[in-house]
């Protein structure tokens, strides 16, 4: 199928969010764009957050790292549940208690407004970046595969999509973002299963036959054992569970959809519901993987990675309604990610660096500010996609994972004290901790994992026979989160103090 038929589509995918957009934004206010005015329904919240956490990286890079890994990531996977039964029942009923806009706001309450900002800070700064990777890495795509032959240059593609974000998120914010990202995570899952039927179908070998391939070749193992592997299982399952907690329970993002939920008890379905789809779908993905990998050694393509599932699906192999599914599935893959993250960043601004709350200036005055921060953000956005393409990295997925792991630790650090204890902190030393904790984790990772850096900085650190002799060989893989949270917690505990306020503060 030609590039202009399939970028025929893309638009037509556009107009209909742009229609729902319209629809669901009429008579929108402020608290519409922050909350939804705690009136969503909890079943869409949940279909609709399933795409938010999976996004466009899920889509191709968890296919595309099955030629390395296996299906280790499974063990990741498993994690997130135990992390989503912390996030449901002890996490939503703190913010539903204190009725949060913010969930931020709790660090204020707690330690003061240092704590408050830190938290918003490593947000916005973790979120900004996670988002941006997720963006460019679609971007990229339908750039190689459709706009490089039209002759579209790489910047002009990126301006129009985050234009289009903006136009459809503007206004309605999270009243609109529950019904499109319940429309893009079905083109998301609908686009998966098709694919997933059609290139098996291309195998002629069928389901049995497949499963059989996939285990010939050992992409069936799930369980690592070896304790000095980044894969090793109890890492993994560590690991996991607390980049769920952060990700999505400590996340802005994540919980402004949740806590827009009318009761906590539907917020608390709506996780657990989320957890089990999140669950079936991952295997799905982890299966396509696997398939993409045999169908592509079975026909002598030589694309990895992030690239394999795209240089599959869009091939001449296929007939063009594959194409078109996997672009509109991918598109649909990657603005549950992106629309989410700009409004939540937008909302974290306003209400925990500008004081939104506390201002009193007219709702027209509080509008015109926000929209300004949305468009801000859309900018940073831009800027960001644009670095990406200078560096053009091909391992998104584990770069999001490392940089999550070292911006989330102080979050994960902050309010796990916060709850943990009844200590205070001397306020004037709690960004000194914040910033010194992320710092000696990544110096850490960095002894540790000096071929992952030396890939990613197109260097030679010189840390191979240093790292061996300190850690034995041992390296850090998704439990870097844990590790951060655990040095933040630590930081914290020494600068903290008994009071007699900590007999009537909240957590």
């Amino acid at each position: 199928m030609s590039p202009l038929v399939l970028f025929t589509f893309v638009i037509g995918y556009f107009l209909l969010l742009l229609g729902v957009a319209w629809y669901t934004s009429r008579n929108a206010d402020n608290d519409s764009f922050f909350i939804g005015n705690r009136n969503s329904n909890w079943m869409l919240v949940a279909f609709g957050m399933v795409g938010t956490t999976l996004s466009g990286v899920t889509f191709v890079s968890v296919p595309g790292n099955v030629g390395t890994i296996n299906f280790y990531y499974f063990q990741l996977v498993l994690g997130y549940v135990l992390g989503y039964l912390v996030i449901s029942f002890v996490l939503l009923p703190l913010y539903y208690r204190m009725n949060l806009t913010s969930i931020y706001t709790y660090l204020e309450s707690r330690f003061g407004v240092n704590a408050h900002r830190a938290g918003a800070f490593f947000f916005i700064l973790s979120r900004t970046v996670g988002a941006t990777a997720r963006l460019y890495l679609v971007i990229n795509i339908l750039q190689l595969f459709i706009l490089d032959r039209l002759g579209i240059p790489f910047l002009a593609t990126a301006l129009v999509i985050l234009l289009l974000i903006l136009l459809y998120t503007a206004e309605g914010g999270v009243k609109t973002i529950i019904f499109t990202d319940t429309l893009q995570t079905s083109g998301m899952l609908i686009g998966l299963v098709i694919c997933l039927v059609v290139l098996v179908k291309a195998l002629g070998v069928g389901w049995s036959g497949a499963w059989e391939l996939m285990t010939a070749k050992g992409y069936t193992q799930v369980l690592n054992t070896d304790i000095k592997s980044p894969l090793n299982f109890w890492k993994q399952l560590l690991g996991g569970m607390f980049i769920a907690i952060t990700m999505t329970g400590l996340d802005q993002e994540m919980m402004q959809k949740n806590i827009s939920v009318r009761t906590l008890n539907d917020s608390q379905k709506n996780i657990m519901t989320m957890s089990t789809i999140l669950v079936i779908v991952n295997a799905l993905f982890l299966l396509l993987g696997a398939v993409l990998h045999i169908y592509a050694a079975n026909t002598g393509i030589v694309a990895k990675g992030d690239d394999l599932f795209p240089a599959i699906a869009l091939s001449d192999a296929f007939s063009g309604t594959i194409g078109v599914i996997f672009i509109i599935a991918l598109i649909s893959a990657l603005f549950p990610s992106v629309d989410g993250a700009i409004t939540s960043l937008t909302s974290s601004f306003c209400i925990d660096i500008l004081d939104f709350n506390k201002l009193s200036d007219t709702e027209k005055a509080k509008r015109r500010k926000r929209l300004t921060v949305h468009l801000g953000f859309a900018f940073v956005f831009l800027l960001m996609v644009l670095l990406y393409k200078l560096v053009d990295d091909k391992s998104i997925i584990q770069f999001i994972i490392k940089f999550a792991g070292i911006t989330y630790g102080p979050l994960l650090g902050l309010f796990a004290f916060g709850i943990l204890t009844k200590r205070q902190l001397r306020s004037g030393l709690i960004w000194t901790i914040c910033l010194s904790g992320p710092a000696l984790t990544l110096l850490l990772d960095v002894l540790c994992n000096p071929a992952y850096y030396n890939g990613l900085l197109h260097t030679d650190l010189g840390l191979g026979d240093v790292s061996e002799r300190l850690f034995d060989g041992y390296k850090i893989g998704p439990e870097l989160i844990l590790l951060n949270g655990l040095i933040t917690f630590a930081g914290l505990w020494l600068i903290s103090f008994t009071s007699p306020r900590t007999g009537t503060t909240k957590g």
